[in-house]
């Protein structure tokens, strides 16, 4: 694997001592082991780091994934924690972020002083504050570093990392988290790493509405969908998620790599970060939505790329 990264501020900053995280023993916790988490945790024992890992539900394909690869899959938090220098945190929304890292059973009631906790999750700039200062209280450092890319730049190592909170803790975990991504950059204080991940999430929900529509024109025009992921792909519309879902969408491909769910907590958080109303992600809130209710609720865990069904409902 390649490994590139771009670590913000000044061109003319020394090179950040980063040898205390260059060692392959490096005892390192993950806890969250879902479509992303497990394959994290994969690259990260793979790349030599100790890594103990913990799930909610053990029974998750993730959890077997982190295994197979080396991970030593632990029944709780302080079993995964305890000895950890680097703490990483991969899991749903706010309160799954606060109960992992703040709760009675928690992080912070195991953890030693100095460790770094690093969360993946996407739970928006006005969260982070409070949870890091709580984790402060305890001497322990906190980055906020959501991630792009889904499961596929999770499985392959190959994830968009955004980084807020403090430098030099950035500088010193920028080695592990580079066997977890190929572009991790550092976005300044606590908060601005998610900050950055909800102007992101704007624009993948965006581009989603544009993939769709665009099969389905295809589609009215008797176009194979195909010939529009291989031909549009090479110009000024490709992206990234018409290279890699756009296959998917015109073959009613709806696996998940990032669930509907998760994309409209996002899209909620977005919403609660600005005071004016956003019409593109109000469209894509509500084309999500539709999907989301669909098969008794089950719509929700299917791929962003089933957005797609919105519009094939009768009544669209």
């Amino acid at each position: 694997m390649t490994i590139l990264s771009r670590r913000g501020g000044s061109g003319d900053q020394p090179e950040p001592d980063t040898s205390q995280l260059s060692k392959p023993a490096m005892k390192t916790a993950f806890l969250g082991l879902g479509v992303m988490g497990g394959y994290m945790a994969a690259n990260l024992a793979q790349g030599g780091y100790d890594v103990k890992a913990w799930n909610r539900t053990r029974s998750r394909p993730g959890v077997a994934i982190a295994s197979d690869a080396g991970a030593k899959i632990v029944h709780t938090i302080e079993e995964a924690v305890t000895e950890a220098e680097v703490i990483c945190t991969c899991v749903g929304d706010v309160p799954d972020v606060e109960e992992v890292i703040l709760g009675p059973e928690g992080v912070i009631q195991f953890a030693k002083p100095g460790a770094i906790i690093i969360d993946f999750s996407t739970i928006g700039s006005a969260a982070v504050h409070p949870i890091a200062s709580a984790i402060a209280s305890h001497e322990m450092q906190f980055l906020d570093a959501p991630v792009s890319g889904g499961d596929i730049g999770a499985k392959n190592g190959t994830l968009t990392i955004m980084v807020g909170g403090d430098r030099h803790s950035f500088d010193t975990c920028l080695p592990l988290l580079e066997t977890m991504g190929k572009n991790i950059r550092y976005c300044g204080p606590s908060g601005s790493g998610q900050a950055v991940k909800l102007c992101n999430q704007v624009l993948c929900s965006l581009n989603m509405i544009g993939l769709c529509e665009a099969m389905l024109l295809a589609e009215h025009q008797g176009i194979d969908p195909q010939l529009i992921v291989e031909v549009c792909s090479t110009g000024a519309a490709g992206s990234w998620a018409l290279s890699n879902l756009g296959e998917k969408v015109a073959n009613n491909d709806f696996a998940p790599g990032f669930m509907i769910r998760h994309m409209v907590k996002d899209l909620r958080l977005v919403q609660e970060a600005i005071s004016r109303e956003l019409p593109g992600v109000k469209l894509a809130d509500t084309l999500f939505k539709i999907v989301q209710n669909l098969d008794e609720g089950l719509g929700s865990n299917q791929g962003t790329q089933a957005m797609i069904r919105a519009y094939q409902k009768p009544d669209n």
